[in-house]
């Protein structure tokens, strides 16, 4: 695996900035492009649930916003009070992320401690695509 410390340092610093009231749980994202720039994002929640982002949506569309298309890896950390387990991806992301990044792109996942890497298309395999469109 490759290093992904300073996207790994990135996402914690992102997780901090999470406006996270209601369920306390922060999490942070990073999104290393092919370029080598770095966009972040924490998660948004709002009273009204369903309008909540998560952490890895903000990141990609501030990635795309900025004309963005190719990307390498992305790092998730998230928790309560402090990072202590992997946190991947909810379903919804992982939907998000397969529409707009290659299949085996790396998502760096670190507990606080230990970091593991995933393929896409191994979080979500048989994904709803552009190609599924008739």
């Amino acid at each position: 695996m490759t290093d992904y410390t300073q996207l790994i340092e990135k996402a914690i610093e992102a997780r901090e900035r999470s406006y996270s009231p209601y369920s306390n749980f922060k999490v942070g994202a990073s999104l290393l492009c092919n370029n080598g720039k770095i966009y972040t994002g924490c998660n948004v929640e709002n009273s009204a649930y369903s309008e909540c982002i998560c952490a890895e949506r903000v990141a990609l569309s501030k990635a795309v916003s900025e004309g963005e298309c190719e990307f390498l890896a992305m790092a998730v950390v998230g928790g309560k009070s402090e990072i202590v387990d992997f946190v991947y991806p909810c379903g919804a992301c992982r939907q998000f992320l397969s529409e707009l990044c290659p299949p085996k792109m790396e998502i760096i996942l670190y507990n606080g401690k230990d970091t593991k890497s995933e393929a896409l298309d191994g979080l979500l395999p048989c994904s709803f695509s552009k190609s599924n469109i008739k």
